[in-house]
Order: structure tokens, then sequence, then C-alpha cells
């Protein structure tokens, strides 16, 4: 959904757009409708064959304040008029009006709040001016690059003006207020009609002759564009572009910008203006120097401050290299050392301590007295278990020892002697007698018997028995 404006919140937008894109124009036109209240403020439009444009001519804007005697004057610079144009202002007349767009709330109108109007024929002038703007312009008079910068606190300032005017009076009581001591020398000039564009440079040139100024001023009181018209000239242009001095003007008012304030060095709005420009007021003088006072003590408080770090590191650097320094380290890496060695050994100890009360421990367990009786228990078990192994191990073997010596009984060759039997042995070859024809006559028998042995002789065999031979 579009964004819905207040006709104020419109109003508002519109007149920020319009003073922005409009901060001053020049506007050419008739006068129609005008209007003076008892207030002094003048409003008529400005009408031309196609449109009209509203205008607002505030009292404050039209020209300075009444004297007492008659005319007019500037209230800033002290100039001082004869007729004003918004007095003799009517309509039909043609005008040219300079000043700032803006929006009337209230009405929702937009109109021009004049800040200068001139007759129209005035707009030849100003044609011209722009011509000579344009061709200067080329030939680099308005060069930024050949600005210079005006000296600080002049103490010999030249002045070209009028020498009765109210600028020069404001211009020098504003340097005695701030000169501190500087001397103004004022070079007289008409600074208006048409003899006054040689007299202003015939000044300027006395000025560079002396050789004694820092910086030359050209100053003149406000008035109209014809008034000014000395400092639109090509002359004057020409002598403070050629001027080997700095050139201050401060010409009209704050609207007036003429030919020469684009030649010069720097452009004051006013004569008074470019008395401040050359001389700071004595208070901001002062505040500069509050400024550089603490700024200067703060540089001191930073070096005082870095001297110090750097100090303290060279304390800390010759303290640790000196023998003192070293043999308080060694100290307290000697207590240090002592420390870690009497913590290693309790903890050794304390290890140690609780390895024996973990073995006394396990030893109680294992070889304590009820361990000692139940191994006296298991082991008189044990023996008991021993004791009829062994019987019957014994007992076993006393079987089989019985069962052997049967056997062996069993195969003793002498057993069959107590039955009767003998074992009859050849005396000379030593071996049994198994089969008669082993034996020859005349053989020796060895005869064994069950107790004792047998000696006997082989006779041949002739049916007779044998007699016996016994050993």
């Amino acid at each position: 959904m579009p964004h819905v404006f207040e006709v104020s919140e419109l109003t508002r937008s519109v007149r920020d757009v319009i003073e922005s894109e409009f901060p001053f124009v020049w506007v050419r036109g008739q006068v129609v409708n005008l209007s003076r209240p008892g207030s002094g403020h003048l409003y008529f439009s400005l009408r031309d064959a196609e449109a009209s444009l509203a205008v607002v001519w505030f009292r404050g804007a039209q020209g300075g304040k009444a004297l007492a005697g008659g005319g007019r004057y500037d209230p800033l610079t002290g100039e001082v008029y004869e007729t004003s144009l918004a007095e003799s202002l009517a309509d039909g007349m043609e005008v040219m009006v300079a000043g700032r767009l803006t929006v009337y709330a209230p009405r929702g109108t937009y109109q021009l709040v004049a800040e200068l109007v001139q007759e129209v024929g005035e707009g030849r002038l100003w044609q011209e001016f722009e011509a000579l703007k344009k061709d200067l312009a080329a030939k680099g008079y308005f060069d930024q690059g050949r600005k210079r910068t005006l000296p600080r606190h002049p103490t010999r300032v030249a002045v070209v003006t009028a020498p009765t005017g109210a600028a020069v009076r404001d211009f020098i009581r504003i340097g005695r207020e701030r000169g501190h001591g500087a001397a103004v020398r004022v070079y007289p000039t008409l600074v208006q009609g048409d003899a006054a564009p040689v007299g202003i440079v015939r000044a300027m040139l006395r000025a560079v002759a002396d050789d004694w100024a820092e910086v030359v001023v050209l100053i003149r009181g406000g008035g109209s564009l014809e008034d000014l018209w000395a400092f639109n000239t090509v002359e004057v242009a020409k002598a403070i572009f050629a001027s080997p001095l700095p050139v201050v003007t401060g010409v009209g008012h704050e609207v007036d910008v003429t030919i020469a304030d684009m030649v010069a060095d720097v452009r004051a709005a006013t004569p008074s203006h470019a008395a401040q420009l050359l001389w700071p007021e004595r208070a901001m003088l002062a505040q500069r120097l509050d400024d550089v006072e603490m700024a200067m003590g703060r540089a001191a408080s930073r070096l005082l401050a870095a001297r110090e770090r750097e100090l303290a590191v060279l304390a800390r650097g010759l303290a640790w290299l000196s023998p003192a320094r070293r043999l308080e380290r060694l100290e307290a890496g000697l207590a240090s050392a002592a420390g870690r060695l009497s913590r290693a050994g309790e903890g050794w100890l304390g290890g140690l301590s609780r390895g024996l009360e973990q073995t006394a421990g396990r030893l109680s367990r294992r070889f304590g007295p009820q361990s000692l009786e139940a191994r006296r228990e298991a082991l008189s078990r044990r023996a008991a278990a021993l004791e009829n192994a062994w019987k019957m191990f014994e007992a076993d073997r006393e079987h089989r020892l019985a069962l052997a010596a049967a056997r062996l009984a069993g195969l003793d060759p002498k057993a069959p002697l107590a039955r009767g039997y003998s074992l009859t042995t050849l005396a000379r070859t030593g071996k049994f007698l198994r089969r008669a024809g082993d034996a020859r006559p005349g053989d020796k028998l060895d005869i064994m018997v069950y107790e004792g042995r047998v000696r006997a002789e082989v006779v041949p065999d002739d049916g007779a028995p044998p007699s016996g031979e016994t050993a």
C-alpha cells in the first residue's frame, strides 16, 4: 500500500526539496499586486507573459534601517542609502529579485523570499558582469591554484577604500580589538562612480610600491549593482591579479559577489568580515592557546609515561643481570628443588609405606593366625590324606611286591631244586647240560641240588649204573 501523506508532512517534504534545490536564485519579472502592510514587509508577484511568482520582501532585507534625519543605513557596514528601492517599488516596474525559494505552509504555495531587488535597468550591467566573468575565468583569473594564503596575524595592512566611509571605520575598529598592535595604512580612493576603477588601481599600486604592507584589503560598503560596478571592471581585476601582495576583498553585503571578489585571494562577505578574517578573535586565540597548552601537556605526559616504561624495563633488566638477583634466583631455584625433592621423598616414603601396609595386609591375610590355622588344618588334612595315600601306596606296593616276589619266586631256577630237581653244567664249558649227547665220557659234571653241589664224571653207558661222586 503506498504511503499516505498528511498535508503538513507533504508540505514539509516539498519545502525541503525546493529549498535544497533552489538555495539562491535570480528572477526577472514585472511587479504586480504590490501590498504594503503595516509590518513594513512587501508582498507582490513577479509576472511575465506566461507565469506568476509570489514574492515576499521582509523589512529586514530592504536595505538597512531608517536614519533620524532621513535616508537609510546598513547596520552591518554602516553604509548610508539616500533612497531605497523598497520605498519606490510600484506595480508595473521591471525588477530582478535575488533570494531563496521556500513554501508558505498555511496556503501551501511556494514563494520567493527576496534578499535583493534591483531595477531591470541593472540587468544590462548584470549581462556585462557575466560576460567579463566568463572571459576572466577563461584566462585563469579565478583559479584556486593561484590563491595565496593570508599571513597569520599581519602587523602591517594596507586598506584601499574611501577614507570617510563607515566601512573603513568598522575595519579599523575591529583591527584595534583584534589586531594586537597591528598597523593599518589607508590608501584613499573613490569606490563608486566612473573614476573609481582608476582610483582603486592607483591606490593598489601605491600600496605595492611602498613595500610596507603584508596584505592589501579592498573594501566598500553595500549598494546596488551599479554602485558596486567599479569592482566589476577589468582594470581592478587586473590590478588584483597582478598584485604581489595577497589581496582580501570585502565589498558590499554577503549576497554581493563582484569580479574583484572572484580574483582576490580571499573574499570576505563584508568589510567587517575582512577584518575578522585577518585577525581572529582574542577569545578564539585564548582558546587555541589553551588547546595548544593542553596538547603539549598530553604530549609531555605521553612522553614521560613512555620514558618511565622504558626506565622500568631497563631497571628490570639490570635487576635481572645483577649478582644479587642471580643469587636470589639460585636460592629460589635451590629452595624449589629442595621442596620438590622433599615432596618426592615424602611421596616415595608414603608409597613405600602404603606398599608395606598393603604387603603386611596381604601377609596378614595370607600368613596370619587365621590363615595359619586354616593352613594347619589344611596341612593336617593333607597329611592325613598323604598318610592314607602312603598307606594305600605302601599296601599297593607290598601287594605288588608280593606278587612280584611270587612271580620272581616262580621264575627262580633254583625253586624246582627244592622239589628234587637239579641243574647240571659241564665243567669244561660251564653251560647247562640239556641233552645227554652233550656229555662225553670223562666229562666232569657240576650238579646243583637244592642244598649244595654234586660233582660227577660221565662214564660210558654200559648198562651199569654209574658210580656217583660227591663233592
